[in-house]
């Protein structure tokens, strides 16, 4: 929401500026150079990236416009979920959870947290960890390998659109010439003719570069600047999975874990510990979730 009231902006302010100086507002409605330079934008885009890269760039751009789903509600969602995970890890031992981590769909704990399940990254980062950890043979310090290779990678992935947006940003001034460029070419063939159309006509190709700024550092710059912001809070989410799951295996109670997880929560969207804590001890259909002090079973 706040991406396209800044879009907006951006145009509202450069339309009020340039009719403040008694510019002719109909000088900037030029279809021609809008489609030499939105075209060619796309066409680059699509020449220089593979098909799996533009549908992430359709998916960010997507969810520039609806705004981090990384909320404090979010993770207070989520740090209750290994909590309670956990909890029954305690109380199970780690095969206790074996049927939650292998049909995640049909877990009595994660069936409760549709946004979860329906996060296929985020549950296969879960699961798979967790049944490292249940099938036994992996110590703490792999298992943290194993998560960090994978964040790492998926952040890689995750990364590409954004760079590939940047590079379409560059090139809009560079298009923006080209279009001024092809509106010369045409003024010179027109020259002899009457002054005013020749005025038009330099007129169309300068708005040619105009348009290429303006779409560059009002439009998709920015947007590609939204897109990498919600790809740091995407891994900033995974960092705290990895937090509680890693302290839970070191031998945390399921309370110390979530709580090491809490703090390791961007500020902006840190739940309170009381916050935290309330939401861990609700009673739901299957009974009281109470804390816990033992450690966990580091094997099956």
């Amino acid at each position: 929401m706040f991406s396209i009231i800044g879009i907006l902006l951006v145009f509202a302010a450069v339309l009020a500026g340039f009719l403040m100086e008694k510019g002719p507002i109909l000088v900037l409605m030029q279809p021609s150079e809008l489609i030499i330079i939105g075209g060619a934008a796309v066409g680059t885009m699509l020449a220089a990236n593979p098909m799996h890269v533009i549908k992430k760039i359709i998916a960010g751009l997507t969810g520039v416009l609806g705004g981090s789903k990384y909320s404090e509600a979010r993770y207070v969602e989520s740090l209750k979920m290994m909590f309670q995970l956990f909890n029954k890890a305690r109380k199970d031992g780690l095969v206790g959870i074996e049927m939650d981590i292998e049909e995640p769909e049909k877990s009595a704990v994660f069936s409760k947290y549709p946004k979860f399940l329906k996060d296929h990254h985020a549950r296969d980062f879960v699961c798979d960890t967790m049944r490292m950890a249940v099938t036994g043979g992996a110590s703490p310090f792999d298992v943290d390998q194993m998560m960090e290779l994978d964040m790492d990678v998926h952040h890689a992935g995750a990364s590409l659109p954004v760079a590939a947006l940047s590079t379409v940003a560059d090139s809009l001034p560079g298009l923006g010439i080209v279009a001024a460029v092809l509106g010369v070419v045409v003024t010179m063939s027109a020259l002899g003719g009457p002054p005013e159309q020749i005025g038009h006509k330099v007129a169309a190709a300068l708005v040619g570069t105009f348009l290429g700024i303006l779409l560059c550092y009002g439009v998709v710059g920015p947007l590609s600047s939204n897109m990498a912001k919600l790809v740091e809070d995407e891994h900033a989410f995974y960092h705290v999975i990895r937090v509680v799951m890693l302290s839970f295996l070191k031998g945390m109670s399921p309370t110390l874990a979530v709580e090491v997880g809490r703090r390791a929560v961007p500020e902006h969207v840190r739940p309170s510990f009381k916050e935290v804590e309330q939401a861990c001890r609700q009673r739901d259909e299957a009974g009281a979730t109470e804390a816990a002090g033992s450690p966990a079973p580091a094997t099956a």
